[in-house]
């Protein structure tokens, strides 16, 4: 079997946007006769691929990339993985979990006779696993060449692209959207932060931000060409945009705002609390324009400054505060959410309860809550860790003040509210609305209104949604 692998590999040194990558190929054992007849059988762009992601808005961004780039090769992308003749795997490093996730599909593919590309983060950041062994590799700066990759790995080879040296892919790239009424794009890549806990700065490196001219014509096409009707901008960090190029995250918003049409909505996506701290009358004033949503994530992961010192996240919970407390008061009904991590390896008994207590103050109707899982190659991973059934303590005990409270109670029923209907109800019978809060809304007969702004009446109300009737 032949191996294919990068010819930089992951030298380090500085990024030369103008040199090439080549691949070459290592003999390896000869083929046996079952896999020389597979190579003289296949016919480039004939087989089915199916993909599955996991991870946050910027993976999901690089799929729809990997599959139009595909499609446009003349694959099929399927739904079911049974169907398919290669799996591409797009994975995530933020957590332990999403990981045995994908490690436990290359064990199944493989088992059932799937050839596999891994992409996304893990493939980046840890490409020796040893489950990833013999796997083709295909990583984070490479996506443009997903059709090489899949060739090759169809051929019987083994293919592995993780050079960080040379330009990300561009975004006028092929693209096929899971919701065809949604366009994610990814304003930048990479991040400033240092943070000891997280994986992903190994896989997808230093900032770097696109130009203002590109992301606006993407974003002009998806709305003019292809008829999207919501905008979410995603990245590793998206309140760092710019500072590699010398702007800052409003010059970007302000001129995406003016190419977003009447009826149409921009999403932000999640940014550190560091570097809107310094813009948040520019901000908010973005937030309360009427085609852009009143929704923010900012990630806090601790209310303890001492573990954020040590988790390195380079503001503390005064910061945090600042900033929610000034969106809430100058965005009417914002709609923020946060991240929490529990047992963090210096987190003691109080930091705990300033976690908690920040949770109580602020009633976040969305809260992400991620028990600490060590991530190889990181400092904390190096750390003493809290006894594992104290960390499943403590993030039980904040799973259910979470659910103590919602957004949405019997005060609402009866509300009347515009939403604009882009997405199906994992019930597959209702369609999911947002109104200007970004609140969550149950619409019926979805066929009728899909892509649509509809006037509803709120009928009931849970945890994590409101129903609405016409």
């Amino acid at each position: 079997m032949g191996d294919i692998e990068d010819s930089f590999g992951d030298l380090p040194g500085p990024a030369n946007p103008g040199e090439e990558v080549s691949v070459k190929i290592r003999s390896t054992k000869k083929n046996n006769a079952q896999e020389k007849g597979q190579m003289d059988s296949f016919v480039p762009g004939t087989c089915a691929v199916w993909l599955r992601t996991w991870g946050c808005s910027h993976n999901s961004s690089d799929s729809e990339y990997m599959a139009g780039i595909l499609a446009n090769s003349g694959y099929r992308i399927v739904g079911d993985k049974t169907a398919a003749d290669v799996w591409v795997l797009n994975s995530c490093t933020v957590k332990t979990p999403s990981e045995q996730q994908a490690s436990n599909l290359v064990k199944e593919g493989q088992g059932g006779g799937k050839k596999i590309v891994m992409a996304g983060c893990v493939s980046q950041a840890a490409p020796d696993e040893p489950w990833l062994k013999g796997i083709s590799i295909v990583g984070v700066k490479q996506i443009d060449r997903i059709t090489e990759v899949v060739e090759e790995t169809l051929k019987g080879n083994t293919v592995r692209l993780l050079s960080r040296r040379r330009p990300d892919a561009g975004l006028s790239l092929p693209k096929m959207r899971k919701n065809e009424l949604v366009e994610v794009l990814a304003i930048n890549t990479g991040c400033l932060n240092h943070c000891t806990y997280c994986k992903t700065k190994l896989a997808r490196g230093d900032l770097k931000s696109y130009p203002i001219e590109e992301l606006v014509d993407q974003a002009r096409t998806a709305f003019e060409r292809d008829g999207v009707k919501e905008l979410w901008l995603t990245s590793e960090d998206l309140g760092a945009y710019g500072r590699d190029i010398g702007l800052v995250l409003p010059d970007l918003l302000n001129e995406l705002i003016k190419v977003v049409p009447e009826g149409c909505m921009m999403r932000l996506g999640m940014t550190n609390p560091p570097y809107i701290l310094d813009h948040l009358e520019e901000i908010a004033a973005i937030l309360r324009h009427p085609r852009v949503y009143a929704f923010l994530h900012i990630p806090v992961q601790s209310g303890s400054d001492g573990v954020l010192n040590d988790m390195k996240r380079e503001y503390n919970s005064h910061h945090f505060r600042q900033i929610v407390d000034y969106m809430q008061g100058n965005v009417p009904g914002i709609y923020i959410a946060t991240d929490m991590i529990c047992a963090f390896p210096t987190e003691g008994v109080e930091d705990f309860e300033e976690s908690m207590q920040l949770v109580r103050d602020y009633r976040f109707p969305s809260l992400f809550i991620n028990q600490f899982f060590a991530r190889t190659g990181t400092p904390a991973a190096r750390m003493k860790k809290v006894p594992n059934d104290e960390a499943k303590r403590r993030t039980a005990e904040m799973s259910k003040l979470f659910r103590s409270y919602s957004r949405y109670d019997d005060s609402r029923i009866g509300e009347e509210m515009d939403v604009l209907v882009c997405e199906m109800a994992s019930d597959g019978v209702h369609g999911v609305g947002h109104n200007k809060n970004y609140e969550h809304i149950l619409v019926p007969n979805p066929d009728q209104v899909m892509g649509q702004w509809v006037r509803v009446r709120i009928t009931g109300v849970s945890k994590f949604h409101m129903s609405s009737e016409p």
